[in-house]
């Protein structure tokens, strides 16, 4: 199945990163371009895990305000970078499932593989410290267990997205599905869209 070898390398990132731990750390991709799917999704989990602690570091409320809007402007580059990823994951997928003659009665799903991979990568940082959490020696036995009660709802979640991105996948292999490549065509950072970043051209 496709999502063991997605959860197999979302473990692999966490990890990895977790080696070392500061979002300032080198990056690094073991998987090369020629393994397009496995290059592609540990680039995506990278980005989701250092987003994942910049939001973090932004929340500590002693921070100082000139670092919290370098740090919000590193959100926003690396939000554009996770939604490029997203694209780029459909995209392998678009030209994989090319040649499949999809059927007449074919319908197309609310969201698209990549997206409901987006939501198992972030699904993957969730359990990773949820786990933390809950074992975590110096916190109290209630915290403990409620963290592992949160924790097994998690990880029930990750088999039911799991199943369900398979399920997608087979149904667009079998030509039961069918899917597009929708841009996000996101406005904020653009001079043109953004009105407030228009009036200073």
């Amino acid at each position: 199945m496709f999502t063991n070898k997605a959860n197999k390398i979302f473990q692999e990132v966490i990890e990895k990163y977790h080696v070392i731990n500061t979002v300032d750390q080198p990056f690094e991709n073991p998987y090369p371009k020629s393994d397009l799917i496995e290059h592609l999704l540990y680039r995506k989990c990278w980005i989701d895990t250092v987003q994942w602690h910049y939001e973090d570091i932004i929340r500590d409320p002693q921070i100082d305000p000139v670092a919290a809007l370098t740090l919000k402007r590193q959100i926003d580059a690396s939000n554009q970078d996770r939604t490029d990823m997203v694209e780029y994951v459909d995209s392998y997928f678009l030209e994989k499932y090319k040649e499949v003659a999809v059927k007449n009665n074919a319908t197309i799903n609310t969201e698209s593989p990549a997206w409901g991979i987006d939501r198992l990568s972030i699904l993957a940082l969730k359990v990773y410290h949820m786990n933390e959490e809950a074992t975590r020696i110096d916190a109290s036995d209630a915290h403990r267990a409620a963290c592992k009660t949160k924790l097994d709802i998690l990880l029930e979640q990750r088999v039911d997205l799991s199943t369900a991105i398979d399920t997608l996948l087979s149904d667009i292999e079998n030509g039961d599905k069918y899917m597009k490549v929708y841009k996000q065509m996101k406005m904020y950072n653009d001079d043109e869209l953004n009105p407030v970043l228009r009036s200073q051209k």
